[in-house]
């Protein structure tokens, strides 16, 4: 899935990147949704944790 959205790896500073994986309210998309691979799932989820901490993205239900 990476490949096919050109994405080498993840970022937590690359919010554009990251918000294709979640939702409208600000949940991160299941594997299922994205089709992801374990390991690709782990990457994204840190990587959006990390921005949360960092106020990059909202955490869910606050915008």
């Amino acid at each position: 899935m990476f490949a096919q959205l050109g994405i080498e790896h993840v970022d937590y500073k690359d919010t554009s990147t990251l918000r294709q994986f979640l939702s409208e309210r600000g949940k991160i998309r299941s594997r299922a949704v994205t089709g992801l691979t374990v390991q690709q799932q782990r990457h994204v989820t840190t990587a959006v944790k990390n921005a949360r901490e960092m106020a990059l993205l909202p955490y869910p239900g606050q915008g």
